[in-house]
């Protein structure tokens, strides 16, 4: 188990085997916290193991749930409780989910939906990049469902949170929480809006009530002529701390992509040098496929033990409250009041 010599971690839960510090002095952060939220964390879990709950609480997660919900205990009770209601259901069971799914349809959907994970930037980050302008939702559904989508979604977002992040911690010498978004609007216009808004609501609703405080940078590039006065008007409703990741950039974006991410790593296409074998967006390079870095995720270590059914697809969904958009940055524009940090 790993030691912090800055942040107490509980052994029934904290059976971390990679640095548990974060490398920006930040507060609530692990390795950074006060008293009163090691408090919190206390408080948060007791409540919850009272409430019969087992699973997931580990300290860096009670963080992660109390961060995103300004330290207020009983509001990231509220919001773990019924991320765990929604992780029981979907997909008949998220962590049976990511043992069984089989996207074998993933190379034909990415013609029309790259989204993907590749390489990492400067501060040793997974870079997820996702190009909306490329999106047909009218052929998409001629090889897949909106659902199967969706839990492929949700079985990235679990690799994301391990292996991926784990890998790039070690890697790093620190704990690394959070993504680098490359959101690509290129071919985007108000055409395409109607047609993928369903889709996108129940997408950007996974993202951020379930998978909080995982976003560290969102670079919007090729963003059309208005999106950036749209955009002033959003982030007034925005969390400052979120506001803060996000850069939306027109055409001219380069040179300040490859100030964070290492020309190396960044695909071809967007101004990099990268040119995997096969393509980056089937790739899956980084730190979590190098075996210096790489270990088994915990969900592997656990085996499949009960199937996932079909009869349970799509079930769980959060109801279409929210704007368009999902990955590591799209929640960001979802919600336009009560501010939540990612």
């Amino acid at each position: 188990m790993a030691t912090n010599p800055h942040m107490e971690l509980d052994p029934k839960y904290d059976h971390y085997d990679y640095p548990t510090t974060a490398p920006e002095t930040k507060p609530g952060h692990p390795g950074h916290t006060t008293k009163e939220q090691d408090a919190a964390v206390h408080q948060l879990r007791t409540m919850l193991e009272q409430d019969g709950v087992k699973d997931r609480l580990d300290t860096l997660t009670m963080l992660r749930f109390l961060r995103a919900r300004k330290f207020d205990v009983q509001l990231s009770k509220k919001m773990f409780e019924e991320c765990e209601q929604w992780r029981n259901q979907f997909g008949g069971g998220v962590d049976n989910l990511v043992q069984n799914f089989d996207y074998k349809e993933k190379p034909q959907v990415f013609a029309y939906y790259p989204q993907y994970y590749h390489k990492t930037d400067k501060d040793g980050r997974p870079v997820y990049v996702e190009q909306l302008g490329k999106i047909d939702l009218g052929k998409l559904r001629q090889i897949t469902t909106d659902e199967r989508m969706l839990e492929n979604l949700v079985v990235e977002y679990e690799k994301m949170a391990d292996p991926r992040l784990p890998a790039c911690s070690r890697k790093a010498g620190c704990l690394l929480e959070t993504c680098c978004t490359i959101m690509d609007l290129k071919g985007v216009g108000i055409s395409k809006a109607g047609e993928v808004y369903g889709y996108l609501q129940r997408a950007s609703g996974i993202s951020q009530n379930y998978y909080p405080e995982r976003l560290g940078k969102l670079y919007i590039i090729n963003a059309p002529w208005g999106f950036s006065g749209i955009f002033s008007v959003i982030k007034r409703f925005l969390d400052p701390v979120t506001v803060a990741k996000i850069h939306v950039l027109g055409s001219g974006y380069k040179s300040e992509l490859l100030g964070q991410v290492p020309k190396e790593n960044l695909p071809s296409e967007f101004g990099g040098n990268c040119k995997c074998q096969g393509g980056c967006q089937l790739s899956d390079e980084g730190p979590w496929r190098d075996p210096q870095w790489a270990k088994p995720a915990a969900w592997e270590k656990k085996g499949n033990t009960i199937p996932a059914t079909e009869s349970h697809v799509g079930e769980g969904m959060p109801p279409p409250a929210y704007a368009p958009g999902h990955g590591q940055g799209q929640e960001v524009l979802a919600e336009k009041g009560a501010p939540v940090t990612h």
